[in-house]
């Protein structure tokens, strides 16, 4: 599924150089969950980055399926990084100009995908998403936990193999963070999407399958969560979330000044 062999990223100043990653060797198979932690500077984020085709200024072999990426020109490393990979981050990355709808909807405008297909996708994410009803609110009339579940959704409108998430609970209260996490289990159980997740707490960590550290930008330890937390039985053993929820108002929007129904996921 994906192959790493001694990749390594630098920087130099002046006639010195400093290592952000060090041969970093892993393989990565299909269906796995792997939580990627360190301190911060150790180099998980440079290694996401490059996972995910967003940084090209690095060395090494990766291989992605059969694909050799450190040989692809940046238009094929682009065409398949819109095949196989969805990304989420900690800030959710969502454009606060779009709605839900059209924020969901902007990963298939770059392709050449027929409206009435293009509509189906997004209806049918909205409404496995439960954000059917946020659709056409704007990012700042959503909670936190809104708006991730929304960069997950747009993250996954492209049907990718692999999700990399960046400390995708770092902003998110106790439950809302379970719940993202519930729903990331639920992918990697139930349609074999590869996760590859990066966090700074254990607790997150043992969702995931297996735990690779990172310190200094090189691989210190990589093995199997001998037991995985279950997401769904941790909020089934939480107190039942506030129902009240208010929409803060914007001088922009017409939509703000409404509040919430009552019972919304947050």
């Amino acid at each position: 599924m994906i192959k790493l062999q001694n990749i390594e990223k630098s920087y130099r100043h002046g006639l010195s150089q400093t290592f952000v990653l060090r041969r970093v060797n892993a393989e990565i198979k299909q269906g796995d969950f792997v939580s990627v932690m360190g301190p911060s500077g150790a180099g998980k984020s440079t290694l996401l980055h490059i996972l995910g085709m967003h940084d090209s200024a690095w060395t090494g072999e990766y291989w992605l399926h059969d694909d050799p990426v450190h040989q692809l020109s940046a238009k094929d490393r682009m065409r398949l990084q819109k095949q196989h990979i969805g990304f989420v981050f900690q800030s959710y990355h969502l454009l606060d100009n779009l709605t839900v709808y059209e924020n969901i909807d902007l990963p298939l405008s770059y392709r050449d995908v027929k409206k009435a297909e293009r509509e189906g996708m997004v209806a049918d994410i909205l409404d496995r998403f439960n954000i059917v009803g946020k659709k056409d609110l704007f990012p700042n009339q959503l909670s936190g936990g809104q708006q991730q579940r929304v960069a997950i959704a747009r993250a996954l409108i492209n049907q990718p193999s692999i999700i990399l998430a960046d400390e995708p609970t770092g902003n998110l209260d106790t439950r809302t963070s379970i719940e993202v996490m519930d729903i990331f289990q639920k992918l990697n159980q139930e349609r074999g999407i590869t996760v590859m997740l990066i966090t700074h707490e254990m607790d997150i960590a043992e969702h995931g399958t297996r735990i690779i550290r990172f310190r200094d930008g090189r691989v210190v330890n990589d093995h199997a969560v001998r037991t995985r937390r279950d997401a769904g039985e941790e909020l089934a053993s939480l107190p039942p979330p506030d129902q009240d929820q208010y929409i803060p108002p914007s001088h922009d929007n017409p939509h703000a000044d409404q509040p919430a129904a009552a019972g919304t996921e947050r």
